[in-house]
């Protein structure tokens, strides 16, 4: 018999064994703190007062990157990045695999969240996404997508309530693993256009440089903050709070443009 769940000895652990990527969608293995989370969400959800348009009772973040140390760090996995930001500024620990993706459990504020790093490879997210979302019964409008953006300035980032697949191949299968449903939130990252005439699929491996990883990283600490209204507030209220200004009127991004 198969155990209910893989867990990892460490966060760098391989984990893209084929156990690892067993096809069936297994449930967490229980836990005070997700029983609790369980019984607050069941206890939520028989209030019918409860908008859960307004304030999610459980919301899935996924961010996508690519596995293993290989891709760590490059422009293409700031979604994983900014999984990881999200887990450590919530106290939440990503140790579990269950449908092909690294998953970790807990809360912010009332709402249930479950935050996901498919291991399938960016452009096969959707076969990880979807099953996850139909096992713990997550509407697609509760699905928050994290991803990286050629089309914004490095480190700009934009909450938006739905849309395209924008030519990236990782929503694309998304979008299509959802038969067609575009109706999910997603946080665009800003990775940039590639120089002159370099081919995007070997830009977005590459690594930043100095200044724009340390852009970066504050981006990546802003956006739990829409992590955060998104889940107690819910996505139109984090929409219109939160979206920062473009980096070229942003004086805190122009100060720190000069440095090396």
């Amino acid at each position: 018999m198969l155990p209910q769940a893989v867990r990892l000895h460490s966060f760098w652990t391989p984990f893209y064994t084929p156990i690892s990527l067993t096809a069936r969608c297994l449930p967490l293995l229980p836990s005070p703190s997700s029983i609790k989370a369980t019984m607050h969400s069941q206890d939520d959800s028989s209030d019918p007062k409860t908008d859960v348009k307004t304030t999610p009772q459980k919301v899935l973040f996924v961010g996508l990157g690519n596995p293993g140390s290989k891709y760590q760090g490059t422009r293409h996995n700031v979604g994983f990045e900014m999984i990881d930001t999200i887990a450590k500024a919530e106290g939440i620990s990503i140790n579990t695999i269950q449908c092909k993706a690294l998953l970790g459990k807990g809360k912010i504020g009332d709402t249930v969240v479950l935050l996901a790093k498919p291991q399938t490879y960016v452009n096969l997210s959707g076969e990880s996404v979807g099953p996850l979302a139909k096992y713990y019964k997550i509407p697609v409008e509760h699905v928050l997508v994290m991803y990286d953006d050629l089309d914004l300035e490095v480190a700009m980032m934009r909450l938006l309530p739905k849309g395209g697949h924008g030519g990236h191949n990782g929503m694309r299968n998304i979008i299509q693993n959802f038969k067609g449903n575009r109706q999910f939130p997603r946080l665009r990252i800003g990775i940039g256009r590639p120089p002159g005439t370099m081919d995007p699929k070997a830009y977005v491996l590459q690594r930043f440089s100095t200044r724009e990883r340390e852009e970066m990283n504050i981006s990546l600490e802003r956006g739990v903050e829409a992590v955060r209204l998104l889940s107690t507030q819910g996505i139109e209220k984090a929409i219109s709070t939160w979206n920062p200004p473009r980096k070229s009127r942003d004086p805190t991004f122009k100060s720190r443009s000069n440095q090396v």
